[in-house]
């Protein structure tokens, strides 16, 4: 047994896998997303190419929420051009769309945007402000709208 586990209480046992479990999941979209930025620049690190082409820049680092595993930290990698864009994390969210869908299921079953803000950190590792819980909402009304508002075609007898 670890040393680090010997002596230690249930709880912080379970506490410290989920530290290592948030940790490893991290450096390893770190990696897939390094990896997916080598292909996009074709070539491997100190590769030289001919001609003007776009480099490594470097990355910057951001949390990310994934479901069943809360609030993870990534380095997202950069390119010199600002062309390169990752398609492992979407740019502009915060959490994955399982877990949008999952909040917005949560609302339609009567839990209000307040106590679903409330919850969340405790539930996730991470507070969802109530703004966030309406803007996932919006998706989820427009697409019932659409659903409902569509023509319906009938071929047969009434």
């Amino acid at each position: 047994m670890s040393p680090r586990i010997a002596g230690q209480k249930p709880g912080n046992i379970f506490e410290m896998i989920r530290v290592e479990i948030k940790e490893s999941v991290g450096q390893y979209l770190t990696k897939l997303m390094d990896l997916e930025r080598t292909e996009f620049l074709g070539r491997q690190w100190y590769e030289h190419a001919q001609g003007d082409v776009n480099h490594r820049n470097g990355s910057y680092s951001r949390n990310f929420t994934l479901k069943g595993i809360g609030a993870v930290k990534v380095k997202v990698p950069r390119d010199r051009k600002g062309e390169y864009e990752t398609r492992i994390i979407p740019r502009s969210k915060q959490y994955e769309v399982e877990l949008r869908q999952d909040l917005s299921l949560m609302f339609l079953t009567g839990v209000s945007t307040r106590s679903l803000s409330m919850m969340s950190e405790r539930l996730i590792g991470r507070k969802v402000s109530p703004t966030e819980v309406s803007n996932a909402n919006k998706e989820l009304i427009e697409a019932v709208e659409k659903w409902r508002t569509h023509k319906v075609y009938f071929f047969g007898r009434c």
